[in-house]
């Protein structure tokens, strides 16, 4: 009885000593180790070339424990968050053009906060079992030629996702509306696409402070931005309709918009020109017809710098408020249907500004129906001193010095091109 009791002892200690020198022997989690064997297993073997963080990844070590020797050189980080064992937090693969389809890949790795796979040459649909990443706070699949739709599940699982860069692929449908669940979204990057629909509602993200959607299909026009944007590009795209006011009087950090190459209609909004911090307004290549006047003295607070109006439908007078933005130092109204005389406030501001006012560096307002004499202060602008093109126009005359004419060479101002309105 004493002999069985003792054995069976034995075997016990012997069993558990098993577990303890299992568990020292594998620091990694197995599911995690089964997710870099599932990766490695569906990359293109021919992509996969010497010297590549993949090339390294060797399963007779363990990855944790030999992460940064000679096998598992990079590719990912290990951090011990449970159990004294090593998980995955971070898998940043190397711009190695790997190639492959990932659609069909677990990604059962609960720890992980980083998953970059960025510039390479990945294909298949966006991988839906992204939404198993619910600890995710940085996205990246940038340039590679992932297909399909994003799925819904992808915005209701990933609440703790701050950045997430899907541009320069091959996604297309629409943006679902459970991305109004990313609360911490920081930076969303959708730019290069094949997206399309309207404009999404992401007005309830109010940590957002980067948005580019731009060379996609998107429609309508922008109706509820959170106001924690700092930059909002969405040129080119099919983008109809009016601005309204409404969308944007409460951004009150917004210094970029770039709403270009659409087909935007209407006022170019008063508000544009009252924002506190806004300094670059890029609106060419629309079909505006009009700039509302901001508020009396409003002008003056401004920080606006750079504004881009050129290649619409815009008509009347040239707006004289424009001349008296403190800051304003780019100004393209080319290409309109403006009309009148050229304001001397325009010139003066170009050639003789007032102390603390910056003048303009870049004038261009050609391509209209001005008409009437150059103003007399840019008959005496000095060469290189400023970029002022006027050509194109109803004018009886060329300024003195060298603009830029039609075709896009310098030609001096007996070479210039005056117009008759049609």
């Amino acid at each position: 009885m004493g002999s069985h009791l003792f054995l069976l002892f034995s075997s016990s200690i012997i069993f558990a000593s098993g577990i303890l020198f299992l568990t020292a022997e594998s620091k990694t989690h197995w599911g995690d180790i089964k997710v870099l064997k599932e990766l490695k297993q569906k990359l293109n073997p021919d992509s996969v070339y010497p010297g590549s963080c993949v090339s390294t990844w060797d399963f007779n070590h363990d990855p944790c424990d030999n992460l940064f020797s000679e096998k598992f050189t990079c590719g990912f980080r290990c951090d011990v968050v449970v159990s004294k064992l090593s998980r995955l937090t971070e898998l940043s693969l190397d711009q190695a053009g790997y190639s492959g389809s990932l659609s069909t890949i677990t990604f059962n790795l609960p720890y992980l906060e980083t998953l970059d796979f960025s510039n390479n040459f990945f294909t298949g649909n966006f991988p839906e079992s992204l939404s198993n990443l619910t600890r995710l706070s940085r996205l990246s699949l940038s340039t590679n030629s992932f297909t399909g739709e994003i799925p819904f599940s992808f915005g209701t699982s990933l609440s703790n996702l701050q950045e997430l860069y899907l541009d320069n692929n091959n996604l297309q449908g629409t943006i679902p509306s459970s991305f109004n669940n990313l609360q911490r979204l920081t930076r969303l990057e959708l730019q290069n696409n094949k997206f399309y629909g309207n404009v999404p509602d992401l007005g309830y993200l109010k940590n957002l402070y980067y948005m580019d959607l731009s060379n996609n299909g998107f429609s309508g026009v922008p109706f509820s931005l959170p106001v924690s944007l700092v930059q909002i590009s969405i040129r080119n795209n099919n983008l109809n309709g009016s601005l309204s006011s409404e969308s944007f009087k409460n951004l009150m950090y917004l210094q970029v918009v770039d709403l270009s190459s659409n087909k935007i209609s209407g006022n170019a909004p008063s508000i544009f020109f009252e924002l506190p911090s806004l300094q670059q307004l890029t609106l060419s290549y629309n079909e505006f017809s009009s700039i509302e006047v901001p508020s009396y003295g409003t002008e003056s607070l401004s920080e606006l710098i750079a504004v881009d109006l050129s290649n619409n439908k815009l008509q009347g007078v040239l707006p004289l408020f424009l001349a008296m933005m403190p800051k304003l130092s780019s100004l393209s109204l080319e290409n309109n249907r403006f009309t009148g005389l050229i304001p001397v406030q325009f010139a003066l501001k170009t050639v003789y500004p007032e102390i603390g006012i910056a003048p303009f560096g870049r004038l261009l307002l050609g391509g209209n129906y001005l008409f009437g004499g150059i103003p007399r202060p840019l008959l005496v602008l000095k060469q290189d001193y400023a970029n002022v093109s006027l050509v194109d126009n109803c004018l009886y005359r060329c300024p003195h010095r060298f603009f830029f004419c039609q075709g896009g060479q310098q030609k001096s101002s007996s070479q210039c091109f005056n117009v008759i309105i049609p």
